[in-house]
């Protein structure tokens, strides 16, 4: 049991972190790497008031300054180490997620490829969504509160909704349901850390179009984590 929880959750998480680093790439890298710019002051949100800046055009130019120059070898390691840290966040995520199907098989419920894809996205509103509520992702160039309160706040939502959903769906009868409106809401209500004004260079614009595709990102690694990570459970041990 526990090797077959090792091998698939670690498979499948790697191969889901693969996936998320290569959209990671095609989507989000060049919005960071143009809130880096503004937040080094090398871009400067309405520094010129007759002029209109083209975000994709400035997006462009900022991921080819920061493709050339005297630091060429940087990228390439910043690049590999992405897509290190990625596979190693979602195979953590993997193992996670099977640990749940063995807890799910003890209560008699089976999963598979397809029930995968379910849990996958349920951990991936327990992860991503209902965080994001309150602290959405963050693009270079941002503010925001205190880093401890932040993750009291943010791992203290992750185990509300994980509970929550768990609740939803295995729970019989009107309490459970009841309990996880509650426990889903309750971060909600507590209110995330914030702080009393907003100062940061980044565009609005760009930090909102980052967090989009962060998001859907996120929405597809996770499907396909669960995908992956039900196929290999439900196979036969050998």
């Amino acid at each position: 049991m526990i090797q077959r929880m090792l091998a698939g959750g670690l498979i499948a998480g790697f191969a889901a972190g693969l996936l998320a680093a290569l959209l990671h790439f095609a989507f989000i890298q060049e919005l960071i790497l143009v809130g880096e710019d503004y937040e080094t002051g090398a871009l400067v949100h309405f520094s010129d008031a007759g002029a209109e800046a083209d975000h994709n055009h400035a997006a462009g130019e900022a991921a080819h300054d920061h493709g050339t120059g005297d630091a060429g070898e940087m990228p390439l390691s910043r690049n590999m180490l992405t897509v290190l840290f990625t596979g190693l966040t979602y195979a953590g995520y993997g193992l996670l997620l099977v640990a749940a199907f063995a807890f799910a098989g003890q209560l008699g419920h089976k999963v598979g490829a397809q029930e995968g894809i379910l849990w996958g996205l349920a951990g991936y509103a327990a992860f991503q969504l209902a965080p994001s509520m309150g602290l959405p992702p963050e693009l270079p160039g941002s503010v925001a509160a205190d880093l401890t309160d932040r993750q009291i706040w943010y791992f203290g939502t992750v185990i509300a909704t994980g509970v929550a959903l768990a609740l939803f769906a295995f729970g019989r009868g009107f309490i459970p349901a009841l309990v996880a409106g509650m426990l889903i809401a309750a971060p909600h209500v507590i209110g995330a850390p914030h702080l009393d004004e907003y100062y940061g260079v980044a565009p609005p614009e760009v930090a909102g179009e980052f967090v989009a595709r962060a998001l859907g990102v996120g929405f597809v690694a996770w499907a396909v984590l669960g995908w992956l990570a039900g196929r290999f459970w439900a196979k036969e041990p050998v």
